[in-house]
């Protein structure tokens, strides 16, 4: 019925052509939000809405989205996808207004809609609707996390989820310089077609290194920001360095003994040399005496 009506307003359009006014720009609506297809149309007289009849569909498949004639919704043809989502502002007909109210947009509704109107006269005129989500906060990890040394190369994983459609990704060191050229992105839609986007990056490592994930969504501007910095802290001592340096403290300390032993037996040298020194020079002392005392023969 529906078909047979539609090609009969298109085969009428050469003959009598109605203004219909619809967005030159595509429409963005989120996804699980209400969306707003606007649709008007002009008519010198007062409008009868048992005369009016409104036909919105795809315009690729010919699907039919809602309908209205001999005043009141006509829903038997209606796709199944678009069931209980979709009305038309009755009290607003007369005025001209065949705007159509999509409720629950999902990502399966993206594409070019059609408005169809007739009156007396008739005219169409077609609208895009897009659908957009936007992106969780990116997050940064590194692979590995742990025994990290200068000069290795690292992982950097970035990833956000639930987002439409897919999001442009921009990596950055701390100096701003763009380091895009040498990612690997993948974006993964999940049953609803929202889209979870992975970057991966990776760098030969520095110490004090930061990087950053920039993400941007196409229809919603916004943007998703997240970075990680690589201290000395998180950069474990090479193995080679730590053996040398652990042999050069053995060493020293080996040095250190052997300095403290040389510098005891010197010590205790020079005691027995000086205690020596002191009897020696006590017993001259004691000799001189003596002689000194013994008298002289006649």
């Amino acid at each position: 019925m529906l078909s047979l009506l539609l090609s009969a307003m298109l085969a009428m359009q050469a003959m009598a052509v109605m203004e219909v006014t619809v967005p030159e720009q595509p429409v963005v609506a989120l996804h699980g939000r209400d969306a707003l297809l606007n649709c008007s149309f002009s008519h010198a007289n007062p409008i009868n809405l048992s005369d009016l009849s409104i036909f919105w569909q795809l315009t690729d498949t010919k699907r039919s989205v809602h309908s209205f004639w001999g005043g009141q919704d006509q829903l038997v043809d209606q796709a199944e996808s678009f069931a209980n989502r979709t009305s038309v502002f009755h009290s607003q007909l007369g005025l001209g207004n065949a705007s159509l109210l999509l409720s629950r947009v999902a990502v399966a509704d993206e594409g070019s809609y059609t408005c169809f109107v007739r009156v007396q006269d008739y005219g169409s005129a077609a609208l895009l609707l897009q659908v957009a989500a936007p992106y969780s906060k990116p997050v940064v990890t590194l692979t590995p996390e742990s025994n990290l040394r200068p000069g290795d190369n690292v992982t950097l994983t970035c990833v956000a989820y639930g987002g439409y459609p897919q999001a442009g990704v921009i990596w950055q060191d701390g100096s701003g310089r763009n380091l895009t050229d040498n990612i690997a992105t993948s974006p993964v839609a999940n049953e609803e077609g929202l889209f979870t986007m992975t970057s991966t990056l990776t760098v030969v490592l520095e110490p004090n290194s930061t990087y950053s994930c920039r993400l941007i969504n196409p229809l919603l501007g916004d943007e998703g920001y997240a970075f990680v910095t690589i201290t000395g802290q998180n950069i474990g001592f090479p193995p080679v360095a730590l053996w040398v340096t652990i042999g050069l403290a053995v060493c020293l300390l080996v040095l250190l003994i052997a300095l403290a032993a040389v510098c005891r037996r010197k010590i205790k040298e020079s005691c027995e040399e000086a205690r020596r020194e002191a009897e020696e020079a006590k017993e001259l002392e004691e000799g001189e005496s003596k002689t000194a005392m013994t008298p002289l023969k006649s």
